[in-house]
């Protein structure tokens, strides 16, 4: 059974945070730092070539970490596979040993360093949830028996501070009507994005981790706000960052800030450092947030 599952039915604050593997094959790396945030973090995001710049494929790493006694969140995007590939590669991912899925669209190749590449996007995120979902239920998306059935916890994202709220939460109760169990949400930057949005979702039933990014400079924030969608990061933060003596730590304390804010309103956080990994206990400290990754038996 998932252990972010169990955790996420208790009433401490849950972490989860992400992992990239290389542009290579050495996992040393990063799995020293997943050793490093035992104690902090209850599950680790294994992303899938992010922003579509091509990378060693999550399933290695995802299954190294279940022979450490950590547990991944496998992410599995519409970007690289049709229907057969996804749940063929969802079902492998259960055979290893990995319990959590997060359900993306994933980015347009465009975007990456690959321009060339075919898009698939024969599912769009409902769908391949309702297929995992399936899977889980016994049945592929055809409706073929399976001759046994993984256990899946089923994740989705969602954008607390979507520019058409009344959409996003209408795509946030479809993709939990295919069977998602849990969203981590895109990284929020104003805690009143948190305040319009948390009275829409308060009746779900389906815990939400906040998404926090370690801001490292005033580049990088001005940075983001130009290329990323989704991404709004308020001028009065960037002016903060500027006129810091040491960006670094100020971006720290900024999203500590922000980190106390949301697990005041939402069941958890939902990390992205970027390369920080070591700076995560630091940001989980400033918030309060201690030991959230105990066993939880």
């Amino acid at each position: 059974m998932s252990q972010l599952a169990e955790r996420l039915k208790g009433s401490q604050p849950v972490v989860t945070a992400e992992l990239n593997p290389p542009k290579g094959v050495d996992l040393s790396g990063v799995l020293a730092s997943a050793e490093r945030l035992r104690s902090f973090v209850s599950a680790f995001n294994v992303t899938d070539s992010p922003s579509s710049v091509m990378s060693q494929g999550s399933l290695a790493l995802a299954r190294m970490l279940v022979e450490r006694g950590l547990e991944p969140v496998l992410q599995v995007t519409c970007r690289d596979r049709n229907r057969i590939a996804l749940q063929s590669d969802i079902l492998a991912a259960a055979a290893l040993g990995v319990r959590n899925l997060l359900c993306l669209t994933g980015d347009d190749p465009r975007t990456g360093d690959h321009p060339e590449a075919k898009p698939v996007f024969d599912l769009d995120v409902v769908t391949l949830t309702k297929a995992a979902d399936s899977l889980r239920r016994g049945a592929d998306l055809a409706g073929n028996r399976l001759k046994d059935a993984p256990d899946l916890f089923i994740g989705a994202v969602v954008n607390p501070g979507a520019p058409d709220l009344d959409k996003e939460l209408a795509r946030m109760h479809q993709k939990i009507e295919a069977g998602c169990a849990f969203f981590q949400a895109q990284a929020v930057f104003d805690l009143t994005v948190l305040d319009r949005f948390a009275p829409h979702v308060q009746g779900l039933g389906v815990p939400i981790l906040i998404g926090i990014i370690i801001l490292k400079s005033a580049r990088m924030a001005q940075r983001m706000n130009q290329s990323l969608p989704g991404i709004n990061i308020p001028e009065v933060l960037v002016r903060e960052l500027e006129s810091a003596v040491d960006p670094g730590a100020k971006g720290v304390e900024i999203a500590g800030r922000l980190a106390k804010g949301a697990v005041a309103r939402f069941r958890g956080l939902h990390v992205m450092a970027l390369g920080w990994e070591h700076r995560i206990p630091e940001v989980l400290e400033r918030a309060g947030v201690v030991n959230p990754a105990r066993d939880v038996s």
